[in-house]
This record gives structure tokens, sequence and C-alpha cells, in this order.
């Protein structure tokens, strides 16, 4: 799932702002669970930045898209939150316009700025809004128009090699 969602973001470079990764993240912490989603999240930020290239800012990436990928895998866990796809888009949108996004301008206002205030940081996050905002509505898209298909397979593997059982096998 990790290079799934690796592709995904690198598949969109001619569109700035607008990759698919959080949405197949989210679909992958929803199958598979909080864990999952984390590790799908950060292995899948530190592997696509071989194509956009390393920088210090990739450990807040990894982290960002890894609290995703566990806030939906928490979420949907054991039936929280109903796997329809609308609820699907609209939780993605909304953890990528509030929590994804502002992790990610929040690594911009540590490595930009030199004095760190309100009156120096206030910028960065309303700059970056726009930018979490296509994001969010990549993610909705994702979600919307993937997420059933991605986790009706995904169910399909966890059943036919008994991932995510009991040692009981329940």
């Amino acid at each position: 799932m990790a290079a799934l969602a690796t592709a995904s973001r690198v598949a969109f470079v001619f569109i700035p702002y607008f990759k698919a990764i959080t949405g197949v993240i989210m679909i992958t912490g929803i199958a598979f669970g909080a864990q999952a989603g984390f590790l799908t999240g950060a292995i899948a930020a530190f592997a696509s930045n071989f194509f956009y290239g390393q920088g210090p800012y990739t450990p807040w990436q990894m982290f960002a898209y890894g609290a995703g990928g566990l806030l939906a895998g928490f979420l949907f866990a054991k039936g929280r939150l109903p796997r329809k796809p609308v609820v699907m888009g609209v939780f993605g949108f909304l953890t990528t316009l509030l929590l994804v996004g502002p992790l990610l301008d929040t690594c911009s206002v540590f490595l930009e700025l030199s004095v760190i205030n309100v009156w120096t940081a206030w910028p960065r996050y309303v700059s970056g809004f726009w930018v979490n905002l296509s994001q969010g509505v990549c993610t909705f898209l994702t979600m919307v128009i993937f997420g059933n298909p991605l986790l009706e397979k995904l169910d399909r593997v966890k059943v036919q090699y008994g991932m995510m059982e009991d040692e009981d096998g329940l």
C-alpha cells in the first residue's frame, strides 16, 4: 500500500498540490487499522521523496501523512464511523485540511522562520490554506471514487491470508 500511495503522489506530478497520496494512506488505515495507516503514511512520504527530493521536511511529511492514516484507522475501526464513500470522503477532506496540512505548515514555520511568534507564523498558515484545500479536495475525490473498490480488494486479501486475526483465528 505504501508503494501505491507513493505512485499516487508521483502520478499527479503535473497538477500542483493535487496528490492522491493522503487518500490512499487513509484507505489503508481504514482497511488494516491505525498502525498500518501510520506506517503506510510514513513509508510513502519517505519513498515518494526519492522522486521529489529528500530534505529536512521529510520527517515532518512522514509524521503528517502517518497521522492521517492513524486517525483514519482509529476512527473507522470497529464501526466508529461507517465505511461509506461520502463519510470517508468528508473525513479525508477535513483531516487533510485541519490536521495533515497544518502539520506540514508547521514544518514551514520551524524550518523557514528565524523568529517564531504569532505574527510571523500566521501568514504561513494562511498561505498554506489553499494548498491544503486542494489536497483536501483530491483526498475527498480519491476516497469517494476509489474507497469502496480498494476496501473490497483489501478485505479479500485480509480473509485470504488470514490477516488481522486473533491468536484464536477470530
